[in-house]
């Protein structure tokens, strides 16, 4: 059975093949019923127009990729963190890339390979995408906008955390976020609040500590070094550095977690210590990942918007927003997304007697 063409979608929905290719490739002044009309045709007759055949008639790849961080999607693909996260910024990513007849491939960057420079200066020129969207830490690596810019291929930075680099970028407030959940924790009552950081070599994690310190000296409560411990978003760190914490003479009485992961592993750590979560110590963690919600208790958390980051992003690349050049007369454009802090079963007024010891 001979294949379906673009001539036929043409014949049957009375239109030109000029036409037909313009509502193809989504391309703009196509009046919305013939648009429907031709859709209607090429969905009954089963047509698809070929990749590359529609690479070859313009300037478009009609390819929009994700630059993910190599080892923590990798060695850390069992955590939340890292499983989680990169589902749901490919989910907003491809659900926009599909209304838009784009499709969308998830490159994995070790930053700290010896020859990465070379790896993704071949992946632009086999792959020749739209668009690039930079998550953390490609979005503040010199060296892969540097590229990008040689290139002449847009990119859009989800979370960087450098606001003045170049290109547009979406991004929520993380230091608005650990100040507000930090602020939560202040006012159920507890003093003593633990903080447990993220990976160094992502800017949300400074960032997020930055929003705990300044909401406990704001509300005038002591920032003890001994309080704060370094993680890296995975459950081995997290319960690590609360069984720390939970360790020492005066231990806090909250502790707030950089990550839901680490969250869990201090939950984990409570209870090797046979403290309860909340009328011992409260737990609060950070993302609203699936097992936010299915540990017990619950965990209190913040939740970011990566699915409509990643949305908005894609949309950005896909209709030419996100070009730009070292002409460019206005500022790069910057879209921030509200956050949403989740009050659940985790935290809870500290026990009687703790409070203002």
């Amino acid at each position: 059975m001979a294949s379906v063409t673009i001539y036929d979608v043409a014949a049957r929905a009375g239109v030109s093949i000029k036409t037909v290719s313009r509502v193809m490739n989504n391309e703009p002044n196509v009046r919305p019923q013939m648009r429907e009309r031709v859709l209607e045709s090429a969905g009954v007759l089963g047509y698809a127009p070929n990749l590359s055949a529609r690479s070859l008639a313009g300037s478009r790849s009609f390819v929009i990729a994700v630059f993910a961080d190599a080892p923590l999607t990798l060695d850390h693909w069992r955590s939340e963190r890292g499983s989680d996260y990169l589902q749901r910024i490919q989910l907003g990513a491809t659900l926009e890339c599909r209304g838009a007849g784009y499709h969308l491939l998830v490159e994995l960057i070790d930053h700290d390979g010896p020859k990465v420079r070379q790896e993704i200066a071949a992946l632009l020129g086999a792959l020749k995408p739209d668009g690039v969207i930079l998550t953390p830490p490609s979005c503040d690596n010199d060296m892969v906008l540097e590229l990008l810019d040689k290139a002449g291929t847009p990119y859009v930075r989800l979370g960087p955390e450098k606001p003045e680099g170049p290109g547009p970028r979406v991004h929520m407030d993380d230091v608005a976020a650990a100040r507000e959940m930090t602020e939560h924790l202040a006012d159920l009552g507890h003093r003593r609040i633990g903080f447990i950081t993220g990976d160094k070599r992502y800017g949300a994690s400074q960032a997020r500590r930055e929003g705990y310190v300044a909401a406990m000296k704001a509300r005038g409560l002591k920032v003890d070094k001994a309080w704060i411990r370094q993680g890296d978003f995975t459950f081995e760190s997290g319960q690590e550095a609360a069984a720390a914490l939970l360790a020492l003479p005066d231990r806090p009485t909250a502790i707030f977690a950089s990550s839901d992961e680490m969250a869990l592993g201090a939950l984990a750590a409570a209870a090797e210590a046979d403290l309860g979560v909340p009328g011992d110590v409260s737990v609060a963690g950070f993302d609203d990942s699936p097992v936010s919600r299915l540990s017990r208790p619950q965990l209190t958390t913040v939740r970011q918007p990566l699915v409509e980051m990643s949305t908005l992003a894609t949309r950005m690349l896909i209709n030419g927003v996100a070009r730009h050049g070292p002409a460019e007369a206005t500022p790069p454009r910057d879209e921030l997304l509200p956050f949403t802090l989740i009050h659940r079963a985790s935290t809870a007024a500290p026990a009687k007697g703790l409070a203002d010891s």
